[in-house]
C-alpha cells in the first residue's frame, strides 16, 4: 500500500529529519525532505540514482551541511559540523564505497579515529574485534589486511566499526550493490538481529526485491523529493513506478536470438592471477555474432580474470583468444579496443572510470586519440563536449553539467557513464562485467534493452553476472563456472535449482538428479 508523502508521524523519541534542504549551486539535491527513523526498524529510502538518498545520509553523518531543515533526536535539535559529531550522537554510517585503510588490518581500522592519545593500543584493538564479531555474529580476523579480503567481509568491518561507537543508528547505503547472493542473504540476517536489538536502521537502496523482505517502512525519493511512502506489501511494479514516476516493465522482451558466424573464440585458456595461481583453467568457449552468453557463477570462480584476460589486463599461461579471425592473446587493451571489443569492468571505480576527470573526458577514454575526438596531437574539445551531452541525454546521466568531476556523480551514474562510453561505438565484441550493478530500476531496463539491442546488431555479447535474474533475462546460453573451469554451458530456460547447483560444482546430470531428488515444499517428490 502506498501512503500519502504528509502520512510521516510525529515521534517524541527517534530520529527525525524535517525538511532537509541540500543544494550544490543552482542544483538542488534534497528538497525539503521530511524522514523519520524509529528505534527497532528497519527504514528503507528507495530511489532512483541521483534521487538524493545519498546526500540525505551525508547529511545526516555531518559530511554536508544542509541549507535548510534540522536534525532532531529524541526531541532535542542536533548540529553535526562533521562525522565525529554524528558519531557521538549514535549514528553509524557504512558508505557504497567502504571508508577502509586496504593496507592496514581490521584491529588496527577499528582503532582508526578512536586512538585515546599517542599510544595505539593494538591489543584492545584486536579485543574489540572478537567482541563485536562474538556478539553480532560477524566473524571476522583481527589480524587480517582488509585488502585480502572478501568484498562482503570488507563489509562487516564497516558495520563492525560503526557498531564499536555505540552507534544507535546504523545507516547503509547501497549495502548490497558488490555482494553475492549469499552474501546478500547474510547481511540480512545481521540487520534484522541489530533491529530486534533495537538498533535504527536505514536501508538505502534501489533493488525492489530488497526492499520488500527486508522494510518495515519505504520512503521513495524521486530527483530530490520524497514522493510517496509505502508498506512492504506494497508490489514491485507499484514501488518501481513510484521511484521513476512511469510504469517499468520489469522484464525482458526479446526475440529469439538468430546467432551469426563465430566471432570470439577462446581455446583451452589458462590464466593466472599476480600470486602466480591458476584461475582460469583451461576454459573453452565460442561466442557468435547475435548471441548473449552469460558466464553465471558465484564471486570469485575465475570470472573476472576471463574477462580481464580477454582484454589483455591479465597475462595468459596458455591458450588463445581470436576476434573476429584476429589472435589477440596476449595482446594490450588498447589492441582489443582497437578490434572492436567493448568493455565494461566489474569495478568501475578503479578500472572503468576515473573521478578526478570530468565526465566528458570519461565519455572518450577509450578513443581520446582518435578522430573525432582528437585534431593531430590535440584534444577536439569541442568534439568531446557534444559527444558528453548527447550520451548524458541517451543515458540519462544524471548532472548538471557534464564539465562537472566524474568523482560528483552517485554510483549508479558513473556505471551509466561506462556502459554509455562502450555502447557508443561499433563493436564485434562486448564484455561486461556484472553491468546493472549498482543501477536502480528504470536504468537497468534501459540498459537490458540496449544489451538486446546490441546483440540484435550482430554484436557477439559476453556478459558476467552474479545476478541469476539477469542471467535468466538476457542469456541465449548459459556458460557455469566454478574454480576457474567450465562446469557445462546450458539453455537459459534450465530451472533456477539446477544452476545453483552447477554453480555449486555440480555437472548438468548430477545437478538433475539431484533437483529432482530434492524433497518440494509439500514434502518429498
Amino acid at each position: 500500500m502506498i501512503r500519502p508523502v504528509a502520512d510521516e508521524a510525529e515521534h517524541g523519541t527517534g530520529l527525525q529529519l524535517k525538511s532537509i534542504t541540500k543544494r550544490f549551486g543552482t542544483f538542488v539535491a534534497n528538497d525539503a525532505v521530511d524522514l523519520d527513523i524509529r528505534p527497532g526498524e528497519i527504514h528503507c529510502l528507495l530511489g532512483e540514482n541521483g534521487a538524493g538518498k545519498s546526500t540525505l545520509m551525508n547529511v545526516l553523518y555531518g559530511l554536508y551541511q544542509p541549507d535548510g531543515g534540522e536534525i532532531v533526536i529524541d526531541g532535542a535539535v542536533q548540529h553535526f559540523a562533521n562525522p565525529k559529531a554524528a558519531m557521538a550522537a549514535g549514528i553509524g554510517m557504512v558508505h557504497q564505497h567502504f571508508m577502509l585503510v586496504e593496507v592496514f588490518t581490521v584491529a588496527e581500522n577499528m582503532i582508526l579515529g578512536r586512538e585515546p592519545g599517542l599510544v595505539v593500543d593494538l591489543k584492545a584493538g584486536r579485543a574489540t574485534v572478537r567482541e563485536l564479531s562474538a556478539r553480532y555474529n560477524l566473524p571476522v580476523d583481527p589480524d587480517a589486511v582488509v585488502e585480502d579480503l572478501p568484498v562482503g567481509v570488507q563489509q562487516r568491518v564497516e558495520i563492525l566499526k560503526a557498531l564499536a561507537n555505540d552507534a544507535a543508528y546504523l545507516i547503509l547505503d547501497e549495502p548490497t550493490a558488490v555482494l553475492t547472493p549469499q552474501e546478500i542473504d547474510e547481511l540480512m540476517v545481521v540487520l534484522q538481529r541489530l533491529r530486534d536489538e533495537g538498533k535504527g536502521i536505514v536501508f538505502i537502496t534501489h533493488k525492489l526485491r530488497e526492499v520488500r523482505a527486508i522494510a518495515d517502512r519505504i520512503t521513495v525519493l524521486r530527483r530530490g523529493r520524497v514522493v510517496g511512502r509505502a508498506e512492504p506489501g506494497t508490489s514491485e511494479n507499484e514501488l518501481a513506478q513510484l521511484m521513476v514516476g512511469r510504469a517499468v516493465d520489469l522484464t525482458v522482451s526479446k526475440q529469439h536470438a538468430e546467432p551469426g558466424p563465430v566471432r570470439l573464440e577462446v581455446e583451452n585458456l589458462t590464466v593466472t592471477n599476480s600470486a602466480g595461481a591458476v584461475v582460469v583453467d583451461g576454459i573453452s568457449f565460442e561466442v557468435a555474432g547475435g548471441e548473449i552468453l552469460c558466464v553465471a557463477g558465484v564471486q570469485g570462480n575465475g570470472q573476472s580474470e576471463l574477462a580481464d584476460a580477454l582484454l589483455g589486463n591479465l597475462p595468459v599461461l596458455s591458450g588463445s583468444v581470436r576476434l573476429d579471425g584476429h589472435d589477440l592473446t596476449d595482446g594490450t587493451p588498447k589492441r582489443a579496443i582497437i578490434a572492436g571489443m567493448g568493455f565494461v569492468p566489474e569495478d568501475r571505480q578503479h578500472d572503468g572510470f576515473i573521478g578526478s576527470f570530468t565526465i566528458a573526458e570519461n565519455l572518450v577514454l577509450n578513443r581520446f586519440d582518435r578522430p573525432p575526438f582528437a585534431k593531430g596531437a590535440a584534444l577536439d574539445l569541442e568534439a568531446i563536449n557534444g559527444n558528453a551531452l548527447r550520451l548524458r541525454d541517451e543515458f540519462d546521466i544524471r548532472t548538471p553539467e557534464v564539465q562537472n568531476l566524474g568523482s560528483s556523480l552517485s554510483g549508479g551514474n558513473a556505471q551509466k557513464v561506462v556502459l554509455a562510453r562502450e555502447l557508443s561505438r561499433e563493436l564485434a565484441v562486448l564484455v561486461a562485467s556484472q553491468p546493472t550493478r549498482g543501477v536502480d530500476v528504470g536504468a537497468i531496463e534501459f540498459l537490458h534493452k540496449r544489451i538486446v539491442a546490441e546483440r540484435d546488431k550482430g554484436t557477439a555479447v559476453m556478459l558476467v553476472s552474479t545476478e541469476l535474474e539477469e542471467v535468466e533475462a538476457l542469456a541465449d546460453r548459459v556458460l557455469v563456472m566454478y574454480r576457474g573451469r567450465v562446469v557445462g554451458i546450458v539453455g537459459p530456460d534450465t530451472p533456477r535449482d539446477v544452476l545453483g547447483m552447477m554453480m555449486a560444482g555440480c555437472s548438468y546430470d548430477e545437478a538433475v538428479a539431484l533437483a529432482a531428488a530434492a524433497p518440494t515444499e509439500g514434502g518429498d517428490r
